[in-house]
């Protein structure tokens, strides 16, 4: 599993709705590991995918730059955090 980060810069009660609206349009199920941090200037989303090329893909996609644009979301900044060692999750927060 890879992790990468996008970083959305703006207001945060504005940003989260927007990411809201994005979030209900993805399909159920197809969502592995994602965390969604509000902070001081924006939110950090942490998103999985199942090995770098893939989160590349996605990540250049027309379908998730639409995705983004549709819900209000700026342009993200998209990093590279790397492969997963070990993870857990007790429950959905």
């Amino acid at each position: 599993m890879f992790l990468g980060s996008y970083t959305f810069e703006g207001d945060p009660a504005q940003l989260v709705r927007a990411y809201e609206r994005m979030l209900a349009q993805m399909p159920e199920g197809d969502i592995g590991l994602h965390v969604c941090v509000v902070r001081e200037h924006g939110l950090l989303v942490l998103d999985s995918c199942p090995s770098r090329e893939v989160f590349d893909e996605f990540t250049s996609s027309k379908g998730f730059a639409a995705a983004v644009a549709e819900a209000g979301l700026p342009h993200p900044r998209i990093v590279h955090l790397g492969e997963v060692h070990h993870a857990v999750l007790r429950a959905e927060t």
